[in-house]
């Protein structure tokens, strides 16, 4: 049996996988407020009390009557006597009345008939008095309750993403736990009699498995969970059996290897037989990745992605990544764009939409020049690795000539453009 295959371009792809799959998310699971940076809020927060719960002290000092301080100076000083000290964690016994002052600390509850906090560099401390050199407003140095946040104030909303700040809000509103989304779980594969588990002695004439890896780092930077599966020949009745397996245990399966047009090319078919609708796309117009091979079996998607490994991360970052984001209920993330001048004339693939993979450096005016990275032949990581982002060229577009604008698409925030 051999696929027929018709080359979609790139846009045709995306709306046919659309078309028969619905990227949204899987459920929701309740975890504990540690486990929640990077993970989805799948619900509303409401604060149930201020915060602060109380007015609250936000200098070390005296709580005062502001009154009693008006017209106190440097030459002229308010006295006023000591009755009593507010430390932290501890609920107030003295009142404040008039003439009166109580020593209190930084975070502290304001006592009651107290309006102001008088700072302990203005005063002086004589036995049971107290010298006030600089007078106060009302409600000077107090941060008063929900300053913060006012109960039934909605602080985060469904569908943010939990980091550190946010976090710590869930934290101040006293919650343990948190509604996420849950994570996809991604399977990874590779094919081919040539590739080698990383850890394994090398046999001559073999390579090291580097898709499986680094298509499993592309999943965990999605948000997803990636289940390595390992490396495996090209035997269609040995693939079925593992992707059978795989897509009982996974949400998602990547494979990468055996979409070309080689006789050992047997995933488009194996992906064929294992169920409706089967293949949907076999065949992209894209260079790099034009084998590129997608189905929906048991509505759950497989990405058969080409063995060049620098394709197989290119068409991951164009094609599985929005998508894997979409299932753990992030906001698909747009690609970062910066404009550039191209280093070199630079010439597409012929009715394709074509990828330039370039490193960013500095040029002449401090303007940002765009440089090709040598594509490398089939097996190459490299060019990845050296590569800031890429360029676009569209299928109608003869060349990019030098020093013309373009926009990169970085692959990640530019931490210093080489």
């Amino acid at each position: 049996m051999k696929m027929f295959r018709k080359l979609l371009t790139l846009d045709e792809a995306q709306r046919v996988i659309h078309q028969h799959f619905k990227p949204k998310p899987l459920g929701v699971e309740e975890i504990t407020l540690l486990e929640t940076c990077n993970r989805v809020l799948a619900q509303d927060i409401t604060a149930t009390l201020d915060i602060p719960p109380f007015n609250r002290s936000t200098v070390d000092g005296y709580a005062v009557r502001a009154e009693d301080t008006f017209g106190a100076d440097e030459n002229k000083p308010t006295k006023l006597k000591l009755c009593g000290k507010v430390n932290v964690g501890e609920p107030t016994k003295t009142a404040v009345a008039h003439g009166t002052a109580v020593e209190i600390v930084t975070g502290a509850p304001i006592p009651e008939g107290a309006d102001a906090v008088v700072m302990i560099e203005h005063t002086e401390r004589k036995e049971n008095d107290l010298h006030v050199y600089s007078a106060v407003a009302k409600d000077e140095n107090i941060m008063k309750a929900g300053a913060d946040i006012k109960k039934d104030e909605k602080t985060l909303k469904k569908g943010q993403l939990l980091g550190s700040r946010e976090i710590g809000v869930l934290a101040a509103l006293g919650m343990a736990k948190a509604d996420v989304y849950a994570i996809p779980r991604v399977a990874a594969l590779s094919t081919g009699a040539e590739v080698t588990e990383p850890g394994r002695r090398l046999p001559p004439g073999k390579i090291y498995d580097i898709n499986a890896y680094s298509l499993s780092a592309a999943v965990r930077e999605s948000g997803g969970k990636p289940a390595y599966l390992g490396v495996f020949p090209d035997d269609m009745a040995e693939l079925q059996k593992v992707l059978k397996q795989a897509l009982t245990v996974a949400d998602m399966v990547i494979t990468s290897g055996g979409v070309s047009v080689g006789p050992k090319d047997v995933m488009p078919q194996t992906l064929d037989s294992l169920g409706k609708p089967g293949v949907i796309v076999c065949g992209i117009a894209i260079k790099p990745g034009k084998p590129t091979t997608v189905a929906l079996i048991n509505e759950k998607l497989v990405f058969s992605l080409p063995g060049h490994p620098t394709s197989a991360l290119l068409v991951f970052h164009m094609l599985v990544r929005p998508i894997i984001e979409r299932m753990t209920g992030k906001k698909a993330e747009k690609n970062l764009k910066v404009k550039a001048f191209m280093g070199m004339r630079t010439f597409p693939a012929k009715g394709r939409r074509t990828f330039i993979m370039v490193r960013l450096k500095r040029g002449k005016s401090n303007r940002l020049v765009a440089e090709p990275v040598p594509t490398g032949l089939s097996g190459a990581i490299m060019t990845l690795a050296k590569a800031d982002g890429f360029v676009e060229i569209p299928e109608n577009q003869q060349f990019v000539d030098t020093d013309e604008e373009v926009a990169v698409q970085l692959f990640k925030n530019l931490e210093g453009e080489a």
